[in-house]
């Protein structure tokens, strides 16, 4: 008996009509779709009269839902694999199951299609011959800092996916982290309320804070440049840091950090402009 094939189908981020037609010919043909959430994939579904049998496979129960699949696959059948929105495996689920698919010799096949980052990263108008996805960051500050000042000398665009809820803390931790620099901020694209807001940190955050905060956001930021910052000017961030609250220690680190600069002669400076 021949075996089925695993298809990694990527489906609308939003917009119902941004689906391909190869997408749609194989979500049809399937003998089975397993679905991050079935219940949010049935109005994809509905909406193109595809009635499948559908298996749950969100993140926490992707082990127990490769068994299935991988069973159904050994039997011959097809198989589709969707997530909520864009492509699955990309800070999605589904990475578990294609690598079990992988190892047991059963040929996986991509279906592309829809990709929140790369819709992002399209609409920027940052140069993006390189960049470094992140995907989500860390839910705890202390975690999340610490990831951010490992990417501070990044130089190429650094692309994150937040959700609503710590959208703001996040903004504020990226500019404490990486300083004022520029960014895009894309929220619910390809939905009614897609918007993208690009300027300093400092400017988005400032808007966002007369806006409401809901729904889904890509955050990219311009990566570390050479610009020949002086001494001067490093100190007036520290002194900025400082008056916001942090102390003296904390704020020399900081520059340190985001510029390369020893803390202890930024520490000196600023005690000789503040006492």
């Amino acid at each position: 008996m021949s075996q089925g094939v695993l298809y990694i189908v990527s489906t609308p981020i939003g917009n119902l009509e941004d689906i391909t037609i190869r997408a749609l010919r194989i979500l049809k043909e399937v003998d089975i779709i397993a679905a991050e959430d079935t219940r949010h994939s049935l109005k994809l579904l509905n909406h193109y009269g595809i009635k499948k049998r559908l298996i749950s496979c969100w993140s926490k129960a992707q082990k127990r839902a490769s068994n299935e699949i991988l069973d159904s696959l050994k039997s011959g059948l097809d198989v589709a694999l969707i997530t909520d929105a864009g492509t699955p495996c990309i800070s999605d689920p589904g990475f578990y199951i294609v690598s079990e698919t992988i190892k047991s010799g059963i040929k996986v096949v991509p279906i592309p299609g829809c990709s929140a980052l790369i819709s992002a990263l399209s609409v920027s108008g940052i140069e993006t011959h390189e960049f470094t996805f992140i995907g989500f960051l860390p839910n705890r500050q202390s975690e999340r800092k610490k990831k951010l000042e490992e990417l501070s000398h990044e130089k190429r665009p650094i692309l994150f996916y937040e959700a609503p809820h710590r959208l703001m803390e996040t903004l504020q931790d990226i500019k404490t982290t990486f300083g004022d620099r520029h960014i895009v901020v894309a929220k619910e694209m390809t939905k009614i309320h897609e918007e993208f807001m690009r300027g300093k940190v400092s400017d988005v955050i400032e808007y966002l804070n007369t806006q409401k905060i809901a729904g889904e956001y890509v955050i990219i930021s311009e990566g570390k440049t050479d610009n020949g910052i002086e001494m001067g000017d490093l100190v007036n961030e520290a002194i900025d840091l400082i008056k916001e609250g942090m102390s003296r220690k904390e704020a020399s680190k900081i520059i340190s950090r985001r510029y390369g600069i020893k803390a202890k002669d930024i520490y000196d400076l600023t005690i000789q402009r503040i006492r």
